[in-house]
């Protein structure tokens, strides 16, 4: 149960960071936007509650593969290179599952405030 809580955390991570590098190179106000709030459970249907569980293992490999890439980088030139190749690679992982990266992070962001959900999530991804 840990393990699924770990890679749960290490994929919202992962995400968050991915969502916030996208929307900056996207429109630099981005930045200065209010986060969203986000969306109460009973919006997010079964199916996408398993694409969630499914694409976050995937994200917490890749992660995991990053970070050791990230920690061997050079400089900081290579470090963003590094970021950026995690960052597509994370938001081809949770489009290729059918969910938007918005719908993956709201998701994330809704399991870490209902602990009902993030069980029936860790379920989801123990079957």
């Amino acid at each position: 149960m840990n393990r699924l809580t770990a890679l749960f955390s290490a994929a919202l991570l992962s995400v968050g960071m991915m969502s916030a590098t996208a929307q900056a190179q996207e429109d630099p106000a981005a930045s200065t936007q209010q986060p969203q709030a986000a969306a109460p459970a009973q919006d997010f249907s079964d199916d996408q509650l398993q694409q969630f569980a499914d694409a976050s293992e995937e994200i917490a490999v890749i992660s995991q593969e990053y970070t050791q890439r990230l920690q061997e980088a050079e400089d900081e030139s290579a470090q963003q290179e590094v970021r950026m190749e995690a960052n597509e690679e994370m938001v081809e992982v949770v489009e290729d599952s059918g969910l938007d990266v918005d719908t993956f992070n709201a998701i994330g962001q809704a399991i870490q405030q209902d602990p009902e959900l993030m069980q029936r999530v860790q379920e989801m991804a123990q079957s």
